[in-house]
C-alpha cells in the first residue's frame, strides 16, 4: 500500500518537516559524490553495531565519534527509491504531527525517534558489521505519533491488486497498523538473518513514537514554535 495524502490540513506550515527532507536531499546527494569512497563514508556515517560491540574497535573512536552516526545514519540512503519513498511518507504523516506538537518540540522529537529507534537496531543485531542508513526509523515514530492523534484520519491509498491498481480510502488506524504488522512479521520471520533492512528499527521507532508523543503531551509549549 502507498500512501498518496491524508485528509488533515495543518493549520502551520510545517517548516521543519520540509527541512529535514530538504536536508536529506543535499546529504543524499553529499553521498553520491564520494564515488569510490562510498563505502568507507557509509561505515564511517551508518550505524554499525560491531562499532559499539567490539572493544577493539570501539577504542579507535571518540565518544562523540560514536554518538554521530546515531543522527547522521538518518541522512543517508541506500539509493533514490529508498529516499524517495522515506521522505514521500515523511512528507504525508510529518506535517500534522509537526502543526500538533510547534516547529522546535517536532524536530526534538523527530531526533529522540531516530536515536531510540537506532538503539533498538543495535540491540537487536549487536554483532553485526552491516552498516544501517536511512531515516526509516525516525518515521516510523512520526507514523506512531500520527496513529495516536489522528487515528480516524482518511489516506488515500494506492493498492496494487495483481497488475491492476486501484485507489482506495482507508482509515488511518487501518492503513498505519497493516503497515506496523507487516513490518513485526517480517523482523520476526528474518530475525538473527544480516540485511540491508532494520525492520526492528521500524518497530522500535514506531513504539517509541508512541511514548514519545505522551511524554511530549504532558511538556507544556514554550511558544517558541509562535516565535518562529
Amino acid at each position: 500500500m502507498i500512501p498518496i495524502r491524508d485528509t488533515n490540513r495543518p493549520e502551520r506550515h510545517p517548516v521543519i518537516n520540509i527541512c529535514i527532507i530538504a536536508v536529506t536531499i543535499l546529504a543524499f546527494i553529499i553521498e553520491l559524490l564520494q564515488r569510490q569512497g562510498l563505502k568507507e563514508f557509509i561505515y564511517l556515517y551508518g550505524l554499525v553495531p560491531a562499532r559499539y560491540a567490539e572493544p577493539q574497535i570501539a577504542a579507535s573512536f571518540t565518544t562523540g565519534q560514536q554518538v554521530l552516526p546515531f543522527f547522521t545514519s538518518l541522512l543517508l540512503h541506500g539509493g533514490f527509491f529508498h529516499l524517495l519513498g522515506n521522505m514521500w511518507f515523511l512528507y504525508i504523516f510529518g506535517d500534522n504531527v509537526e502543526d500538533r506538537l510547534g516547529h522546535l518540540r517536532y524536530l526534538v522529537f523527530y531526533l529522540l525517534c531516530g536515536l531510540a529507534a537506532g538503539a533498538f537496531h543495535l540491540v537487536l543485531n549487536w554483532h553485526s558489521n552491516v552498516p544501517t542508513i536511512g531515516a526509516s526509523g525516525a518515521i516510523a515514530g512520526v507514523m506512531g505519533a500520527y496513529l495516536i492523534l489522528y487515528p480516524r484520519a482518511r489516506i488515500l491509498t494506492l493498492l496494487p491488486i495483481f497488475f491492476f491498481f486501484t485507489f482506495i480510502e482507508v482509515p488511518a488506524f487501518f492503513f498505519l497498523g497493516i503497515w506496523f504488522l507487516f513490518q513485526f512479521l517480517i523482523a520476526a520471520a528474518t530475525a538473527g538473518q544480516p540485511g540491508g533492512i532494520a525492520w526492528g528499527a521500524h518497530i522500535g521507532g514506531f513504539v517509541f513514537g508512541i511514548v514519545f508523543l505522551k511524554i511530549f503531551e504532558l511538556v507544556p509549549k514554550t511558544g517558541a514554535s509562535e516565535e518562529m
